[in-house]
This record gives C-alpha cells, sequence and structure tokens, in this order.
C-alpha cells in the first residue's frame, strides 16, 4: 500500500536475485517492469474496487437469484454493467502511474534500448550544459496524447457510472 519510489532499493535487489534464479524476470527486462507495476498497483486498486463493489445493493443480486438467474449471469449482466466505472478508473491510474513513472523505470531498465518514454525523455534535459528543453516540452506534448485519448475513451464509462439510475429499495 505504499509508494513504490520507496522500496526501489528492495526492488533492484529482488530482482537482481530473481534474474539468477528465473532470467526471464531479471534486470532490464520488460516483463520484469510489467511485473512491478503490477504488484505495485495491486494494493490501492483492489481497495479502490472493493468500496466500489460494497456498494452494489444485495437486494440485486437476491432478486437475480430469485428469477432463476446463475451466479455467472449474475456476475457477467448485473455486477459487471455496475461496476464498469471503477474498472475504467483504475485502468486509467494504472495506466498513468506507469506511463509517467521515472525511477523505478529507470533502476529496473538499464540499458539505453530499454527505456521507456520518460526516462528518455530526461535524458535530453539531464545534462546542465546541453539541455534540450524544446524538444523536451515538444516530446511532452506528444506523450500527453496516448494518456488523453486513453481517458477519452473510457470517458462515457466514468461519466455513465455517474449518471446511472439507483435501485428502488
Amino acid at each position: 500500500m505504499f509508494p513504490q519510489a520507496l522500496a526501489f532499493v528492495a526492488i533492484f535487489l529482488m530482482l537482481l536475485t530473481l534474474g539468477e534464479v528465473f532470467p526471464v524476470l531479471g534486470l532490464n527486462l520488460k516483463i520484469a517492469l510489467i511485473c512491478v507495476y503490477l504488484g505495485g498497483a495491486l494494493g490501492v486498486n483492489t481497495f479502490l474496487m472493493y468500496g466500489f463493489f460494497n456498494t452494489i445493493p444485495m437486494e440485486i443480486d437476491e432478486s437475480a437469484k430469485i428469477d432463476g438467474a446463475t451466479h455467472a449471469q449474475i456476475f457477467w449482466r448485473l455486477s459487471m454493467p455496475l461496476v464498469t466505472p471503477i474498472l475504467a478508473v483504475v485502468g486509467l491510474l494504472a495506466s498513468i502511474a506507469a506511463f509517467g513513472d521515472y525511477i523505478i523505470a529507470k533502476i529496473v531498465l538499464v540499458s539505453e534500448d530499454n527505456w521507456t518514454l520518460a526516462v528518455g525523455m530526461f535524458q535530453w534535459v539531464s545534462n546542465q550544459l546541453a539541455s534540450n528543453w524544446g524538444l523536451f516540452a515538444a516530446g511532452a506534448i506528444l506523450a500527453a496524447a496516448p494518456v488523453l485519448a486513453l481517458f477519452l475513451s473510457l470517458q462515457r464509462y466514468i461519466v455513465g457510472g455517474l449518471t446511472a439510475g439507483s435501485v428502488k429499495g
């Protein structure tokens, strides 16, 4: 439940040791970075989804059982459409966090060939004498486009959850 940036030494040592046993999950591999991001986002996102799932009234499930619906039908046809907004929010937050992360990506991906966009763009401005702020600003605007596109594509689910009707008790 704490930020991954606080555990970057432990993450580095874990991937270093894990890479000796399982070379597929060692340092400088994108699959290792993906696993670190998935593990780091799991606690907060589970907490968010748990709170949202608790807001769904049990009467919906009970009435579906009385009408003869199976557990799978209740889950896929009733519960999932109701929790689509939190799934959209969790997906958006996890994507933004992974897309803009610098510290963990710089530690896990050592070689220049594997750097993420944030790490690569930082190299344009990291040298005090040869900083290229214009190129960095242009790259930042272009890097914001996928995040904006993701938000615009998920916006209808988020707004749909806010404007959906409620169940009468």
